[in-house]
């Protein structure tokens, strides 16, 4: 893919990789995996809950765009939240325009700091925001059947099956995120699976990191 600069002009030096998936696809599983390899992950979703959560950025103006009751004591009432904008996508893109600006500036004060071979990018709707796509030099996909997702939903995290449906159809569809995919975690297998196929990209990204520096150097 080899596009990045697009989204954070010279200050994105080192290899990023965009690790996308549909919700509960396992995308945690493999963050954890790559930090257990020491390797630095960015996760747009953890830097979403800080500017929801108590005394986050963004509560001013979710507050003023969906009323005062959507703000408590630990911030953002994620379930009245998910609610809300599941079920009308006008007010789901409102939430997003308010957090993606303030996720894309944290995350460029991140990389600015960091002078690693390479770097996971953690962004779930990278194939929705086009934009990500274009800010990293590869994109992997941590992927599972939908019935999966669903299952997952249902039983792990006790949604309903309607809502686990509609938040996946708010989502890129299965195809769409394998069309852009340079790399797959197929993650119907066991957690040592996911594993060991962590543990084959980081040396694969790691020898693509050293190839970009000495194409630098040269």
């Amino acid at each position: 893919m080899e596009q990045v600069g697009t989204l954070f002009g010279d200050q994105a030096m080192t290899l990023l990789i965009g690790l996308t998936g549909g919700i509960a696809s396992g995308k945690t599983t493999a963050t954890d995996a790559f930090r257990a390899l020491g390797v630095t992950v960015i996760d747009a979703d953890e830097i979403s809950r800080e500017l929801t959560g108590p005394g986050g950025k963004a509560l001013p103006d979710i507050a003023l765009a969906f009323g005062p009751d959507t703000i408590g004591v630990r911030g953002m009432k994620r379930g009245l939240m998910r609610e809300t904008v599941f079920s009308e996508p006008a007010k789901l893109k409102k939430l997003e325009s308010i957090l993606h600006p303030l996720i894309k500036r944290e995350i460029f004060e991140q990389l600015k700091k960091l002078h690693e071979p390479y770097v996971i990018l953690s962004v779930p709707l990278l194939v929705e925001s086009g934009n990500w796509a274009q800010a990293v030099s590869r994109v992997l996909v941590i992927d599972v059947p939908v019935d999966e997702q669903i299952n997952r939903l249902v039983y792990d995290r006790h949604l309903g099956e309607e809502q686990a449906r509609a938040i996946i159809a708010s989502q890129a569809s299965r195809a769409a995120r394998l069309a852009v995919a340079d790399d797959v975690i197929d993650n119907n297998g066991s957690i040592e699976d996911l594993v060991a196929a962590v543990q084959a990209l980081h040396e694969k990204y790691t020898a693509l990191a050293k190839e970009k520096a000495a194409q630098k150097q040269s």
